[in-house]
């Protein structure tokens, strides 16, 4: 019998506190592996008290500002005896600086740490958003972590490539396999050519990588999709990088399920398809997932509570140890209909493969916006299928009918944060920096930036910080200020121009006559406060406004109240869309509104979008808000037809 895989529960809010309290629950009803979410100014380098940070502290995961933190979130738990997913990247270096920090305080042999950081910046760019150094410094500090990672703490795994996140904002599995692999050598390819480390230190390194995929619900596809990445990895590795070992070639990954899947709309089918779209990557022995963190049921509609996490353990738990399902060898070996399919996948991925190769490689083809273009057309081109329903979503475009569920009648179903929490945070972290020794401190960043500006690895300097008490914001500073920041393209340009889809032909016929009317284009900002870098929304809305005639204003991610305001005075826009999807929307919409009724253009109407649950969104409109829309809403026509008749209903 075949040992289970690693179970988890992709979890983290708040405070390092309440979140070590989830996990040590968590480990004792069975779970065996830890994986971390960190809330997003810990992601992209801020700490608490900075402007942009402002509404994000704690929302989509812990909040962690220095090494106090990082000793908080692990209390009661032995490192050495813990396997820890950190999904962190442009700070996990620094992340991984505080935990190596927190083990050498507990005197744990660093070669006994377990353990796998995200720090796949590449991705980044193309989806989440938690970017902050431009890409080749980027690829210097990652390249740093996996050559640091190899001689001190050998058996962490120092990247785990991540083509999980480009499926969130709409790739096929074809672009996941193209994509995801040509990421993976462009980290590669920097590691070889800095000369660090010899031949075979090299091959080791590769066997070292991992990956993180997602699964969709057509689990035949995608568990043909696994054989193929297996298949792929074990050909490059050998073919372009000369390793011998097939334990090195091996294709290591961890999984989460689809959760672009998952329905607003009755919400409780999204049980059903957690467990297919794990089946996915369970079934077949030779493509087996080596960790699986699922999902909660409700994650559409807000945080999970401690009992949402817990249902999709003992999901795990029941596929793992009362099915047969590790007894045997892989049951689709020989099968002329899977060979058939992993094939076809292949062929496809590998012809999109080379011509990344062709471009320069994943780094030339983000830079470019190639990438990213594709992404958006994929994404649109999914959309269009539901909404016409080429591609059934049963509850949301098929079989609508339902009764009202129990599981959301109290609470509303999900977890509420404290609004409290980030004063705490501010106020714990203020007093962090009056206690620690000033001197220690600006020793430590001069060293981080010493190395930074130098070929010396910045993991040492960087370790050293963490225990002199440097917080995530300095060191990310001491970065910024050496490698400047970077801006990745949009996949929309401010001067998209309609296709003339003949989807919109009604909407775009009322865009020209309002446009008429009023002497130009109904001009359209649409707006991403905060540090939210899930753009996929913000971006089919701007693509879809274009194809009605709109003119769209569309700047990217992280942007503070002040600067949305300012370019719609400058702008002299009819209307203002703001996508979050934080759970930050009603703190970042009241700055907003506060900043445009200084400006005097409170006139303006404010529409919404986001992971809203319906007590903030009639919060929202209280507070002015015009339409708020959330993923229940995915008829993009309707959207439209709304927005341009809000605009219309402005200027009579």
């Amino acid at each position: 019998m075949d040992k289970p895989w690693l179970i988890r529960t992709y979890a983290g809010h708040s405070s390092a506190k309440k979140s070590n309290e989830l996990y040590l629950k968590n480990l004792s009803k069975g779970q065996t592996g830890i994986s971390v979410a960190f809330d997003l100014p810990t992601q992209t380098g801020y700490d608490s008290d900075h402007i942009l940070a402002k509404g994000e502290v704690g929302k989509v995961g812990v909040s962690i500002c220095h090494i106090g933190d990082m000793r908080s979130l692990f209390n009661k738990i032995p490192l050495d005896e813990m396997n820890t997913s950190m999904t962190i990247n442009a700070t996990a270096a620094w992340l991984l600086s505080m935990y190596i920090a927190v083990a050498d305080e507990q005197k744990i042999d660093r070669t006994k740490l377990r353990g796998t950081i995200q720090n796949d910046v590449l991705k980044e760019y193309l989806s989440r958003g938690t970017y902050i150094f431009p890409p080749e410094p980027s690829l210097r500090i990652i390249s740093d972590v996996i050559t640091f990672a190899y001689k001190e703490v050998p058996n962490w795994n120092p990247i785990n490539v991540c083509p999980y996140h480009l499926v969130e904002v709409g790739a096929t599995p074809e672009q996941e396999l193209a994509f995801g692999l040509s990421i993976a050598v462009a980290y590669l390819d920097v590691v070889r050519d800095s000369g660090v480390l010899s031949e075979d230190e090299f091959e080791k390194v590769v066997g070292r990588i991992s990956f993180f995929v997602n699964s969709g619900i057509r689990f035949i596809t995608e568990m043909c999709k696994m054989r193929a990445f297996v298949s792929l990895w074990n050909e490059i590795t050998e073919e372009r990088y000369g390793v011998r070992d097939p334990k090195n070639r091996r294709f290591r990954y961890g999984m989460q399920v689809n959760s672009l899947g998952l329905t607003e709309q009755q919400p409780e089918n999204n049980v059903y398809r957690i467990l297919i779209e794990m089946l996915g990557v369970v079934l077949s022995k030779d493509a087996r997932a080596r960790s699986i963190q699922l999902p909660a049921w409700n994650e559409a509609l807000g945080l999970p509570r401690p009992w949402d996490q817990q249902w999709s353990l003992r999901l795990q738990q029941i596929v793992a140890h009362e099915t047969d399902l590790l007894h045997f060898d892989d049951i689709f070996n020989g099968s002329e209909v899977v060979d058939k399919k992993v094939n076809e996948l292949k062929e496809s991925a590998m012809k999109e493969f080379s011509n990344i190769l062709s471009q320069g490689g994943a780094v030339a083809a983000v830079e470019n916006g190639y990438l990213k273009q594709a992404l958006v057309n994929s994404q649109k081109e999914r959309i269009r299928k539901i909404n016409e329903k080429e591609q059934v979503v049963v509850g949301v475009n098929e079989f609508t009918e339902t009764e009202v569920s129990p599981l959301t009648s109290s609470d509303g179903g999900i977890e509420s944060i404290d609004p409290n929490l980030e004063l705490e945070r501010i106020s714990e972290l203020q007093e962090w920096r009056k206690k620690r020794d000033a001197n220690k401190v600006k020793m430590a960043l001069e060293n981080l930036s010493k190395a930074a500006s130098s070929n010396e690895n910045i993991m040492p300097s960087s370790i050293e910080a963490a225990k002199v008490g440097v917080t995530t914001g300095e060191w990310a500073e001491a970065l910024r200020s050496t490698f400047g920041e970077f801006k990745a393209p949009t996949g929309i340009s401010s001067g998209i121009q309609s296709n003339g889809s003949d989807e919109y032909s009604d909407v775009r016929k009322r865009v020209e006559k309002i446009s008429d009317k009023i002497g130009r284009r109904i001009k359209f900002l649409v707006g991403k406060p905060g540090l939210d870098g899930h753009s996929s929304g913000a971006e089919q809305i701007a693509v879809s406004a274009s194809d009605c005639g709109m003119d769209v204003l569309y700047e990217g991610i992280r942007l503070t109240p002040e600067q949305i305001v300012k370019s719609s005075v400058e702008e002299d826009v009819h209307i203002i869309g703001l996508s979050i999807l934080s759970g930050s929307h009603v703190e970042l919409v009241g700055e907003i509104m506060k900043e445009m009724k200084k400006n005097k253009i409170d006139n303006i109407p404010v529409i919404v979008g986001g992971i809203i649950p319906n007590e903030d969104e009639k919060l929202l409109k209280s507070n002015g808000v015009k339409a708020v829309y959330t993923p229940k809403n995915y008829q993009l026509k309707d959207i439209m037809s709304d927005i341009v008749g809000i605009v219309e209903g402005n200027i009579n």
